[in-house]
């Protein structure tokens, strides 16, 4: 058994689980997640639990068990309490601000970054530097953040850019006149 795969997901009680054949449907106070289970995987709900199965003993029957359990772990916490991530903007004149579903970044670029906000994703800006993402999808506010992160990342001589909070950027000595 796969070491991950055989424990049991806890439900908390605002959440409720529905399972049609190989899809799953987790409700919550945060929002609506479904996703499809693989072919080589099932899932029980027993009680206030959620026990995931596989079929066979093959190499890749094992990877999605753990796969499978991880996944909807994942979307039963993210329904419940949600997850967030939080990016710091770095420079003279770096700043972000939101109007609507779009994210305006001011990165020293020519032009202003729009970025267009997902369904299910709240983006808030504290001080016009200092961004938070937040959301029931786990992968999706990770995806959120990576994508806004990449504009501008944090480069290693002035240490501008956005980047993750507590992100340690490596630094770098410049040029010197001999």
């Amino acid at each position: 058994m796969s070491r991950i795969g055989k424990q049991p997901i806890a439900i908390p009680a605002q959440v409720k689980v529905e399972v049609k054949g190989q899809n799953i449907k987790v409700e919550g106070p945060k929002g609506k997640l479904n996703w499809e289970l693989p072919a080589r995987t099932s899932l029980k709900v027993e009680g206030d639990k959620i026990v995931v199965s596989r079929a066979g003993d093959d190499a890749q029957s094992k990877a999605l068990h753990g796969l499978s359990r991880a996944l909807v772990n994942n979307m039963v916490k993210g329904v419940s309490e949600g997850y967030v991530k939080k990016l710091e903007i770095q420079g003279v004149g770096f700043k972000a601000a939101v109007a609507g579903k779009i994210v305006n970044l001011a990165l020293g670029y020519s032009h202003p970054i729009n970025y267009s906000i997902p369904d299910q994703i709240k983006v808030t800006v504290e001080e016009n530097t200092k961004i938070t993402i937040e959301g029931p999808d786990k992968m999706m506010v990770g995806k959120v953040a990576s994508e806004i992160r990449a504009y501008y990342p944090p480069e290693p001589y002035k240490g501008k850019g956005v980047r993750y909070a507590g992100e340690h950027v490596q630094r770098k000595e410049g040029k010197t006149v001999q």
